[in-house]
């Protein structure tokens, strides 16, 4: 790590994970990856809403709304973002990145419509192929799967040619 230039080592950031990963595997037996979370988040929002509704669609049949491990390393990876960002000197509390408020302007519902929608096509393609990209970037090229070193080709490619459309 360091500290005295503010980001941390990437070299050292993907060697923890990869410990990370392995240590997960180890304990628990389970892959790496957090998607799984968002669905489980969302079902327990459709229990606010509905529960009978909510335990009758299949998703949630096979996998209960209920917060378990895929939620906390969410809720962790959040905590470990803001921690990396202060020690690393990085922090910074604007909504708007200086990159999109010099491509598309400071309007704020803007950028969180766009946000919002590029999360839900993140979900749906994460649900899609069957996990997201820490679970078939970090897990799935971990244990040499072939579907995942495809599928991690294609979130390089989609994310390149989504960063030209939108920064030219």
């Amino acid at each position: 790590m360091n500290l005295s230039s503010g980001a941390w080592d990437p070299y050292l950031v993907g060697a923890l994970i990869g410990v990370l990963s392995m240590a997960t595997f180890y304990f628990s037996n389970k892959p790496l990856g957090v998607s799984t979370a968002y669905a489980r988040v969302a079902g327990l929002l459709g229990y606010m809403v509905s529960k009978p509704h909510t335990d009758a669609l299949k998703f949630y049949q096979d996998k209960s709304p209920k917060v378990e491990w895929e939620v906390m390393l969410l809720l962790g990876t959040v905590l470990g973002g803001f921690i990396a960002a202060f020690s690393g000197g990085e922090f910074n509390a604007s909504f708007i990145p200086p990159m999109w408020a010099a491509q598309f302007g400071n309007d704020f519902s803007l950028r969180l419509i766009v946000a919002f929608v590029g999360g839900i096509v993140m979900a749906f393609g994460a649900r899609l192929a069957g996990g997201c990209t820490s679970g078939h970037g970090i897990s799935g090229t971990l244990q040499l799967s072939v579907g995942s070193w495809i599928a991690l080709a294609a979130f390089f490619a989609g994310g390149a040619i989504t960063a030209r459309v939108m920064y030219g």
